[in-house]
């Protein structure tokens, strides 16, 4: 088995529930973050990069 470190880099996609709404906050490896209802919109967000993508800190 090979180490993740021995593999480059990996992209992390982070989706979590916010309990008591029916809300999904993602957050995609480049720090960009959404919101949104329905995962399958999620997913399209993020696997959509970079189009819709606004990293945190950036400027534009």
């Amino acid at each position: 088995m090979t180490s993740p470190s021995a593999t480059g880099p990996r992209e992390i996609y982070r989706i979590d529930w916010l309990p008591g709404t029916d809300v999904l906050h993602g957050t995609c490896h480049c720090g960009a973050e959404n919101s949104a209802q329905d995962p399958v919109e999620m997913w399209e967000w993020m696997l959509g990069h970079p189009e819709g993508h606004q990293p945190r800190g950036s400027d534009s």
